[in-house]
């Protein structure tokens, strides 16, 4: 049976209509994932923004190094925005990062199990949970290095990005590697570059093609090509570096690095978001 909850949460990651949503959401047999392909398959308009409307509270934080060739970023959740400006909460945060930065642990499994003092992470966590009264949890931890790693937070700490540039050649690239953070942040790209996407992601982008193809009636010959060339929009659209720049729609994010610098380019970046 599916909810109208249901049906309303997958209209508000869709932007399709509400009956649209409803028979993709029972063909998928409440499959949220199986039923955004459905509905692209049928040519309805979804949303890019891979939905960050369900996000649940907290803070990320972030540990960078001196020399800015290492950083750590965080993803620490709470149940209220409360509680996430709480000072506690947030000096809880940075312990986190910073012990993470120091550890390097290898999962957020044994990052919980470092020691702080004379408890681990995990327990000053129940005891926090314990005082304030609310689930509290480590929800994303990623580490980044690099010639120059540079950290973005967007405002109202609820999502960071992590940038790596290659091709720095000694110079200061910190606004440059922000203004991408800053990309990362708005676009949401899938990867660096269309040789760094993941394979099926590739493959489903390109079945979805295929069956939006045949639905309109193009003749069969034609369907690989203008797949194609669905896929190639595909990269120009969500790759970072072939995407337009949001401070200058002139330029992709490749020319605009080039631009800083001859040979500037992103090798990594990293997203992490409470939600």
């Amino acid at each position: 049976m599916i909810s109208a909850q249901d049906v309303n949460k997958l209209r508000s990651m869709t932007g399709a209509g509400m009956m649209d949503c409803k028979k993709a959401l029972t063909e998928a047999n409440g499959d949220f994932e199986k039923a955004i392909e459905i509905l692209r398959k049928k040519g309805q308009k979804v949303s890019a923004s891979r939905s960050d409307k369900e996000a649940k509270e907290g803070s990320v934080f972030v540990k960078t190094s001196d020399d800015r060739k290492s950083a750590v970023l965080i993803a620490l959740n709470c149940e209220t925005d409360f509680v996430a400006k709480n000072d506690e909460f947030q000096n809880l945060g940075k312990l986190i990062a910073e012990t993470a930065f120091a550890k390097k642990p290898d999962s957020i499994d044994a990052l919980l199990a470092e020691k702080a003092g004379s408890l681990s992470l995990g327990e000053k966590i129940t005891e926090l949970v314990g005082k304030i009264g609310e689930k509290i949890e480590v929800k994303d931890y990623v580490t980044m290095t690099g010639e120059a790693v540079v950290p973005y937070i967007h405002a109202g700490s609820k999502l960071g990005v992590l940038v790596a540039l290659k091709g720095v050649n000694g110079k200061d690239v910190t606004d440059a590697g922000k203004d991408v953070g800053m990309q990362i942040a708005a676009m949401n790209p899938v990867a660096v570059d269309e040789t760094s996407v993941d394979k099926s992601l590739i493959e489903k982008e390109l079945e979805i093609a295929k069956a939006q193809i045949i639905a309109e009636g193009k003749p069969e010959h034609m369907v690989e090509k203008i797949a194609q060339g669905k896929l190639n929009k595909f990269f120009k659209e969500s790759t970072l570096v072939h995407q337009a720049f949001v401070k200058d729609n002139s330029k992709t994010v490749a020319q605009y690095l080039d631009s800083v610098s001859k040979g500037l380019a992103v090798a990594a970046f990293k997203r992490v978001t409470i939600a």
